[in-house]
């Protein structure tokens, strides 16, 4: 389903509330790193004739394709950038909260997040961007797939973003790949890609 975006979309109250709770309590309380979740293989991204790379998991977080500020903890936060030598890149970025409605509050935010992102990005009046939503992966606690096509409009080229949420309990990971010459491969993403990392978290 496509979904062209010509506002931004409004996080919840609750939300919004449960995320300014998190980032309240990371502040008043000492939080010890947990064991890490597992994370994106190269061989669960999606094939294009190129080999993929990574570098290994690293804790922190990696810079997401829609600009924003993000509310996530200092700790229990790990990311892992992997790419192709020419035409895909992408990554996973994995966060564990101290409570599931944590966890679940922030999937929420992040799927706002990447459905509003057409509207976040400072692009020049000669793109168009569309988001799509390309629903629900049926795998733990859930995951969805989202994505966005932005348009050249003076060469006519593009560029494809895919964005996956899923979660696991108390664990949210965010699984992003993107590429200015692959038509979007959705139904490996889903099937594969976002499948094996949610499995794989725990």
């Amino acid at each position: 389903m496509a979904i062209r975006m010509r506002a931004r979309g409004l996080v919840t109250a609750a939300v919004a509330a449960a995320l300014l709770a998190v980032a309240s309590g990371s502040e008043a309380v000492a939080v010890e790193w947990r064991p890490r979740p597992g994370m994106v293989y190269l061989s669960d991204m999606p094939k294009d004739g190129t080999t993929w790379y990574g570098v290994p998991a690293a804790r922190g977080w990696r810079s997401p394709a829609c600009g924003r500020s993000w509310p996530v903890p200092e700790v229990n936060v790990w990311s892992r950038s992997v790419s192709t030598s020419e035409t895909a890149s992408g990554g996973q970025t994995t966060v564990v909260f101290q409570t599931e409605a944590e966890a679940i509050a922030f999937a929420a935010y992040a799927r706002q997040v990447y459905a509003d992102c057409p509207t976040n990005r400072d692009d020049s009046p000669d793109t168009i961007e569309t988001a799509y939503d390309y629903g629900a992966v049926d795998v733990e606690e859930g995951a969805t797939v989202q994505g966005m096509r932005v348009t050249y409009t003076f060469n006519d080229n593009h560029h494809n973003h895919l964005f996956g949420v899923g979660r696991d309990g108390d664990t949210v990971t965010l699984i992003e790949w993107e590429s200015n010459w692959s038509a979007p491969p959705v139904d490996y993403f889903k099937s594969v890609t976002v499948k094996n990392v949610v499995n794989r978290l725990y």
